[in-house]
């Protein structure tokens, strides 16, 4: 199966430890893929323009909207990336630790749905995240962190969708019917300290921060295990590569 993993310069530790977890655990074999600005620039998939603030805050030059990572908009470029065909593939956060084998997750896919993702109900109270940027609400908010997608059936998702759409439109998953949305356990997207405590998440997302990123997050549960992967995280490469299990 094609991971793509969402890639931010600012903290291209996470994508590292977001891979070494995911292949520690995997069963199938996996081709991982980062989804890279410039790179998407460069083959004209992705063409938004944005400010940036002497905090380092980013705004949208379309619709003014403030947005924290280089891939809040380029996640939705992957059923372009992936060529629009008919098989299944996965976006997910780089601030994702995986626990689990990816399979149990693969295993809750319904080929009548084009998308599948935990379906939160999450609606922050803080006001700042990660490193001081700004958190902000949309609807459906972190649907769109882990989804598996079937490009063939998301044919809404054109660059011109990706480049001219809001964020809010696009996060909301208004690109495809609510029928064809399927749902995943929520232990497949565990936001940390932003639901109820779970005792053995399949994927932890530090969606606040991971944890070199905020003091609040350097010890919080599961930290460890999340410097464990940083701690050897020169053993795997930030390019694209093929991970044949054993």
């Amino acid at each position: 199966m094609k991971i793509y993993i969402g890639y931010d310069k600012k903290n291209a530790l996470a994508y590292e430890v977001c891979v070494a977890s995911l292949i520690k655990h995997a069963s199938i074999p996996l081709e991982i893929i980062p989804v890279k600005d410039w790179i998407l620039r460069r083959d004209k998939l992705f063409w938004r323009s944005y400010l940036v603030d002497e905090k380092g805050q980013h705004v949208d030059r379309s619709d003014r909207s403030a947005f924290s990572t280089d891939f809040s908009f380029t996640r939705f470029c992957v059923p372009a990336m992936a060529e629009y065909k008919d098989e299944w593939v996965l976006f997910i956060d780089s601030d994702t630790m995986f626990r689990s084998d990816i399979l149990g997750a693969i295993n809750h896919i319904d080929d009548t749905h084009a998308v599948h993702c935990v379906q939160h109900e999450h609606k922050p109270y803080e006001e700042s995240k990660m490193f001081g940027l700004k958190q902000t609400y949309y609807r459906r908010k972190n649907w769109s962190s882990f989804m598996f997608l079937n490009p063939a059936r998301c044919t809404g998702l054109t660059p011109y969708a990706v480049n001219n759409w809001s964020g809010e439109s696009l996060h909301a998953m208004l690109w495809v019917d609510d029928k064809l949305i399927g749902s995943l356990p929520k232990r497949w997207n565990y936001l940390l300290n932003c639901m109820e405590p779970m005792d053995d998440p399949a994927v932890v997302h530090f969606t606040l921060g991971t944890p070199d990123m905020l003091p609040s997050a350097h010890d919080c549960r599961w930290a460890r295990e999340w410097w464990k992967y940083a701690d050897d995280h020169l053993m795997y490469s930030s390019g694209e590569f093929i991970h044949e299990p054993e």
